[in-house]
């Protein structure tokens, strides 16, 4: 069960052990990945397990954001697929987006590091479709980086009470 404790420890973490992720783990990853929610429960979501160190260097050369690529020895794409949830009421961002944070935070109960790579810009997913053969009819939405971690980071929170607005703004 994660606590509260676990959520401020997850942290973005860009540098990792050359160690590769045992296949069980990824397994879970991708498991609690597919344990978030969705609108009207349509899990539109498709991932892209990639372990080929030469792919994994081309999505670090390419995507001006993914260097730590070049260090990770996994990378999780977070794809959506609007035939599951089409349009007009179509989720996919959110639901990925959701995806994303789950397989974030286990990483972290695994002894994993993590962190997201976004894909929003046009170029960066044209770029990520490319690499990895997507199908011009799914979306492609996030990068994760995953590996050992080769730095340490605190726990924190960013609470700011400036933000926090009752009943109304």
């Amino acid at each position: 069960m994660i606590g509260l404790d676990a959520l401020f420890t997850r942290r973005s973490i860009r540098k990792y052990r050359s160690e590769p992720v045992k296949d069980d783990d990824i397994r879970k990853l991708l498991m609690v990945g597919m344990a978030a929610p969705t609108g009207g429960n349509r899990k539109p979501w498709h991932f892209i397990v990639v372990k080929k160190r030469e792919t994994l260097d081309e999505l670090a050369e390419r995507h001006p954001y993914g260097k730590m690529l070049f260090e990770a020895p996994l990378c999780i794409a977070v794809c959506g697929d609007p035939a599951i949830s089409p349009l007009p009421r179509s989720f996919i961002r959110e639901d990925c987006s959701a995806a994303t944070m789950n397989i974030l935070h286990g990483a972290v109960a695994l002894g994993l590091g993590a962190v997201w790579i976004g894909l929003a810009h046009p170029d960066q997913a044209s770029m990520a479709r490319e690499v990895l053969s997507i199908p011009d009819d799914i979306v492609p939405a996030n990068l994760i980086a995953v590996g050992y971690p080769a730095e340490e980071k605190e726990p924190r929170t960013q609470f700011d009470e400036s933000r926090v607005h009752q009943e109304k703004w």
